[in-house]
C-alpha cells in the first residue's frame, strides 16, 4: 500500500503535506514568527482605552474627546442577538477623511470592544462580530477631520455573552 512500510517497520510514512507543514513550522520558529501575535504589543496600541469601564473614560483615553451625533454613520446590528457571544456589527460612514472607527459596548465589562485606524484613502467601513455581556447599546464612533461623531443602537441579548 502506498504510504505504508513493510511488516516490521514502525508505522506509516509521513505524507508530503505533513512533512511540509512540519518544515514550515520549524522554519518560522527559527525566524521567531511562529509565536502568537498580540495586538497589545503593537506600537500605538491604545491599551489604556481598552481597559476603561465607562464610555466617557474609554473615549477620552482613545480620542481625547467625546462624540457628537450624526446621521452620516450607518450602524447595522441585530435588534435581538440570540447569542451574545457572536453579535454581527457593520459600520460605514459618508464623512470625509475618516481616520478611525471604534465600537463601544457600555454594558460590557470593558466598554471599548474594537478600534480600527484607517489609512488615508481607505473606505470608511468595518465589520466584525462582538461578544456582548447583556442587552446594551452598541456605539459606533468615527473620527473625521479631527472631530468624533457617533451613533448608537440597542441590541437585546437573549443568550449568554461575556458574562453568562
Amino acid at each position: 500500500m502506498a504510504g505504508h512500510r513493510s511488516v516490521g517497520d514502525h508505522g506509516p510514512l509521513p505524507t508530503r503535506r505533513a512533512t511540509l507543514q512540519v518544515m514550515t513550522l520549524v522554519g518560522l520558529a527559527g525566524l521567531g514568527l511562529a509565536g502568537p501575535a498580540h495586538a497589545d504589543n503593537a506600537p500605538g496600541w491604545p491599551a489604556e482605552a481598552f481597559q476603561k469601564k465607562s464610555q466617557r473614560d474609554a473615549l477620552q483615553a482613545l480620542l481625547g474627546m467625546q462624540f457628537e451625533s450624526t446621521d452620516k454613520i450607518t450602524l447595522e446590528v441585530p435588534e435581538i442577538a440570540e447569542n451574545g457571544a457572536v453579535v454581527p456589527v457593520s459600520i460605514s460612514s459618508s464623512l470625509p477623511n475618516v481616520t478611525s472607527i471604534s465600537i463601544l459596548v457600555p454594558e460590557n465589562p470593558f466598554t471599548l470592544a474594537a478600534s480600527y485606524k484607517l489609512p488615508e484613502g481607505t473606505a470608511a467601513a468595518v465589520s466584525c462580530r462582538l461578544k456582548m455581556a447583556k442587552t446594551s447599546n452598541v456605539v459606533a464612533v468615527v473620527e473625521s477631520g479631527g472631530k468624533a461623531y457617533g451613533v448608537a443602537r440597542q441590541v437585546k441579548v437573549t443568550l449568554g455573552g461575556c458574562g453568562g
